[in-house]
């Protein structure tokens, strides 16, 4: 007895479906079953040998003495099936043939020990070509013995007398071959349900590591949940504070330099600097809403803001009361967007605007250009003034901007103008999806350009940051 039913120093985890793969070795609990089994069917062979005796079974039985002891060892390796399975197998099957060579009247009680011994070969061993092996010749030899036994008993003319030998099919005949198809059914149930419950067992290792891999990926999809609903967040955040921010400072500096000259005129501003703060409480009290709606979706389509594409003249007239003069143009035929499209256009249109009054310089002028395409809408921002020539370390405007466009499956192009100012223009598709609409978008776009600014726009689709 020296091979293990499972290598049990071999932990990593391994494919079900891979031949590498190994059953888990017998728990503690599955060897003491083993044990309590033996002992009943030891106490059970016992008692059917004594009753086999008492009925004459054999009118020559083997000793007592001897069957008692062929008894012990056929059923006690059976404490070990799950632990050595190939070698309790090879034992109980060789004091099977002891036992109906010597003529141990025992028969019923052995044929289970048998059975399990082969079935637990087939259910535990973890090499299934040495699982194969050792059933087959075990089978074999039984199937050999069982055959000379019977050529020994048909060519004896004591043996049997109760069946007749005479005729092609004699008594005799039928007999043997219930012999051989009892045999077959039986050997060919202890190999089945062996191989079965192997594979049983490689299955629900599958469905378990299937159950724990997809486990980890909902709790890697959470995670990831949380990590895009935290940048989206601070995405509205940044876009909402930062342009009505932007325009009080404006304002408040404005009345700042008219406090004495122009009382009325700092009144004004100073107007739109409270109306710009309400403005952002509202946006805000509207964010905090969402996130507090306990089970209530999330994402910016259920957002109860309300703005989009509809607000882009309203949004350029804001721009000009603030300072910016922004000139709100809409080009092509409207057809309905998607709300999400809408809210990102909308946001992107801000955080341009809002840019462009920080570094665009007193002077600056705006345009905002909403386009109609084919199978696609393009916003494009552009204004005059200074264009900044070094990177404003932290800045998040046009990360934001970025990260809209790309969860929509757009384009986005900014850089500083050939012929002064700075442009933005987001480009996303209506319809298709994948590669087909990006190219549809960009013929599209091509198309619709002026020649006459051909020359003015930027050459590239990186730029510093502004925001």
């Amino acid at each position: 007895m020296s091979e293990p039913a499972v290598d049990q120093q071999e932990e990593r985890p391994v494919d079900p479906y891979d031949a590498e793969w190994r059953r888990p070795a017998a728990t503690p609990s599955e060897q003491r079953s083993d044990i309590i089994l033996a002992v009943a069917l030891g106490v059970g062979t016992l008692l059917s040998l004594t009753l086999y005796t008492i009925a004459g079974f054999y009118p020559e039985p083997a000793p007592m003495w001897a069957s008692v002891l062929w008894a012990i060892g056929i059923t006690a390796p059976l404490a070990f099936r799950r632990r050595f399975p190939c070698s309790v197998s090879i034992v109980v099957a060789v004091m099977f043939i002891v036992g109906g060579t010597v003529l141990v009247p025992e028969v019923l009680f052995t044929n289970i020990a048998l059975f399990l011994a082969i079935y637990t070969v087939g259910a535990w061993v973890p090499n299934r070509r040495r699982a194969v092996l050792i059933r087959v010749l075990i089978i074999v030899a039984m199937f050999v013995w069982l055959l000379v036994s019977m050529f020994i008993q048909a060519t004896d003319p004591d043996a049997l007398p109760s069946l007749s030998r005479v005729g092609l099919f004699s008594p005799l005949v039928a007999f043997i071959l219930i012999q051989i198809l009892t045999n077959i059914l039986y050997f060919g149930a202890a190999y089945f349900f062996g191989e079965r419950v192997y594979q049983s067992s490689r299955e629900r290792a599958a469905l378990e590591q299937r159950t724990a891999e997809l486990e980890a990926e909902r709790a890697r999809s959470a995670r990831q949940a949380v990590a895009l609903e935290r940048v989206r967040i601070a995405r509205e955040l940044h876009d909402v504070v930062a342009h009505h921010v932007s325009v009080m400072g404006v304002q408040a500096g404005a009345a700042r330099t008219v406090l004495d000259a122009n009382p009325a005129a700092a009144r004004d501003a100073l107007t739109n600097v409270e109306l710009g703060a309400r403005s952002a409480i509202e946006e805000l009290r509207k964010m905090l809403g969402t996130l507090r709606a306990h089970g209530e979706p999330t994402d910016e389509e259920s957002s109860p803001s309300t703005v989009g594409v509809s607000q882009l003249g309203r949004l350029a007239d804001e721009s000009t009361a603030n300072g910016l003069p922004t000139r709100f143009e809409l080009v092509g035929t409207p057809v309905p967007i998607p709300a999400v499209v809408s809210f990102n256009l909308y946001r992107i249109a801000q955080e341009a605007l809002t840019n462009a009054r920080k570094y665009g310089g007193t002077t600056a002028t705006a345009e905002l250009r909403l386009r109609y395409l084919d199978d696609a809408v393009e916003l494009e921002i552009t204004n005059t003034g200074t264009v900044p020539t070094v990177a404003r370390r932290g800045g998040l405007g046009l990360i934001g901007m970025r990260e809209r466009v790309a969860s929509s499956g757009g384009v986005l192009e900014v850089g500083a103008r050939a012929r002064g100012g700075f442009l933005v223009r987001a480009a996303i598709p209506l319809g298709r999806p994948g590669d087909q609409a990006m190219e549809s978008v960009a013929a599209s776009i091509a198309d619709a350009r002026f020649a006459s600014s051909a020359a003015a726009r930027p050459q590239t689709t990186t730029t510093k940051d502004q925001a």
